[in-house]
């Protein structure tokens, strides 16, 4: 059974599954996304470990906080754990998700014992042109017209521009999208360009000399799947490229992406 942490204490939704004694995996989703998107996978790994997935700011159930830095969001994502006195967990990133679980490394080392990083871009250059309905979406001055409406469907179409096989999008990842501002959005993808310009992840990570994973679809259309392999920069670095699955590997891979994740946390 899911349990949920108040939101008003942290600012965060917070949910919580597995055993309470069990070890610790945190989920942080990506931009323009919620904590729902690890759905497909929290069983598998909820059998052995407690997991917290949470809803960043202005995003699914969290309420919108502004500034969205990526370092004051990993900050806003250390306060939870600080209060459930978890500590050092395997901290798991999709895409953006991983540029915030980098940066929660880098201000707490003492919260992080190992890092998953899941179709996690290393650095601008690696970025590939945006869907064209993703354009709509984002450009103005029709954007913010266009998501001020945007339906189920318009929802479901623009999840199916970043995946490489047909897959089954639950309806709360759906309703989480749905519930992420334009001006959110918009402040988040600023922010993690700016964290990118600032510093190539591999870069980043090199200097920590944690345990890493990097799973990428071998077909990912948002991040050149070529780029993956510039993590093996990072000393004991495993990179894994999933065949034919796209940019969201949990939701069309659930039990590899599960699995290698499990192989991370047994190993650490």
């Amino acid at each position: 059974m899911t349990d949920y942490l108040s939101t008003q204490a942290y600012g965060l939704h917070v949910a919580l599954d597995g055993p309470q004694q069990a070890p610790p995996i945190l989920l942080v989703h990506g931009s323009g996304a919620s904590g729902a998107f690890w759905q497909p996978i929290v069983p598998a790994l909820a059998a052995r470990h407690r997991v917290i997935t949470v809803d960043l700011p202005g995003c699914g159930r969290s309420p919108a906080a502004p500034p969205y830095d990526v370092p004051v969001q990993a900050g806003r994502v250390a306060a939870p754990l600080d209060g459930l006195g978890l500590g050092p967990v395997l901290v798991a990133g999709h895409s953006s998700g991983g540029y915030l679980a980098t940066a929660l490394a880098e201000q707490r080392p003492d919260l992080v014992r190992s890092l998953a990083l899941v179709s996690t871009g290393p650095g601008l250059d690696a970025l590939l042109p945006e869907p064209l309905l993703l354009r709509l979406l984002l450009a103005p001055p029709l954007g913010p017209l266009l998501w001020a409406v945007r339906s189920d469907a318009v929802v479901r179409r623009s999840l199916a521009s970043i995946t490489a096989r047909p897959v089954q999008i639950p309806d709360e990842v759906v309703a989480g999208v749905r519930r992420i501002g334009y001006r959110t959005f918009r402040a988040v993808m600023r922010a993690n360009r700016a964290y990118l310009a600032e510093r190539a992840v591999p870069e980043r990570l090199a200097a920590l000399g944690l345990p890493l994973l990097v799973v990428f679809g071998a077909a990912d259309p948002r991040w050149d799947p070529a780029s993956a392999h510039r993590y093996a920069a990072v000393p004991g670095a495993r990179v894994e490229l999933l065949p034919g699955v796209g940019h969201a590997p949990m939701l069309e891979a659930p039990a590899p992406t599960a699995d290698l994740l499990l192989g991370l946390a047994a190993a650490g």
